[in-house]
């Protein structure tokens, strides 16, 4: 009676000889692939580059500005406006604005490759059902997988840097967009689809002028579900070698330096709270707008 007590498992050697297997194919190919991969990446490493120079080097006073008048224009509250300018002033004056600097970049850069990828998966799944039921495992399996472990592969093939660190916060982040894309097209109502068909609309005309603009305000919401978990991996690709808030993070906690940690880990709730209120805030503007012009 000793199978009621003990669960039917692989032996230990066999399970060891599995994982010596899986991870030797998978050593081979870095070693194989691992370099073309790398040049494969080399425009994402220019492009997040760039954007680090551009707000590291860029006059402090212009880049409040620039944000304060983005913030702006997606919000058009005042109210929004003066506080981020106030927590990117504190997030100055405590020391921390070139580490803020370098992981806003690092989010922005993250934020449009997400985008520039999810979008488009969303809208072809939308409109192929077969599509939907092949890709929504795998946005399950992303979005439950533990975040460190999207760290070990990325690793394995491109070692510790800025791109590796790209790729695990963008497979991390992606899903959220996917699945509001998706989610928002679906919901467009049908009398509306078939009114654009009775006027002769093509399948892209429908979609461009009908269909997304109606579902941009669910889409906003999966953008800004993008933003916040871009900015939590952010500070757990720190361990890969990602610059920004997440390494002084990481330092404090391996030396209990309370102090350190608390000021960059407040200085990460605010570019949070900036990046949330202004987004909810361009999404509830559109919604307002789509209601007035549809209503």
């Amino acid at each position: 009676m000793s199978w009621l007590n003990e669960f039917p498992s692989l032996g230990s050697e066999q399970l060891s000889a599995m994982r010596r297997a899986i991870d030797g194919t998978f050593r081979g190919f870095t070693r194989e692939y691992g370099e073309p991969l790398e040049r494969l990446f080399d425009p994402l490493r220019d492009f997040l580059l760039f954007s680090e120079r551009l707000l590291t080097q860029t006059p402090w006073p212009i880049v409040v500005g620039v944000i304060a008048l983005i913030a702006w224009l997606a919000s058009r509250s005042m109210k929004i406006t003066i506080g981020t300018v106030l927590t990117l002033l504190a997030i100055g004056y405590f020391g921390m604005w070139d580490d803020t600097m370098k992981t806003i970049s690092m989010i922005f850069v993250c934020t449009v490759v997400a985008l520039a990828l999810g979008l488009p998966i969303g809208i072809m799944m939308s409109r192929w059902d077969r599509l939907q039921k092949l890709v929504l495992p795998s946005l399950d399996v992303m979005q439950t997988m533990p975040s460190f472990v999207y760290l070990i592969p990325v690793v394995m093939l491109l070692g510790i840097g800025r791109v590796p660190g790209v790729i695990a916060v963008v497979i991390y982040a992606i899903p959220p967009v996917i699945r509001f894309t998706n989610l928002g097209i679906r919901l467009v109502d049908t009398d509306l689809l078939e009114a654009a068909d009775a006027f002769g609309a093509s399948t892209w005309q429908k979609m461009r002028k009908v269909q997304l603009p109606l579902a941009l305000p669910t889409i906003m919401a999966g953008v800004n579900q993008t933003i916040m978990l871009s900015l939590a991996m952010v500070v757990i690709a720190s361990m890969i070698g990602v610059q920004g808030l997440g390494q002084p993070v990481l330092k404090a906690i391996s030396n209990q330096y309370f102090t350190m940690g608390v000021l960059n880990g407040l200085a990460i709730v605010g570019i949070a709270i900036i990046f949330d209120r202004v987004s909810q805030a361009y999404g509830k503007r559109l919604q307002k707008h789509l209601e007035v012009v549809h209503g």
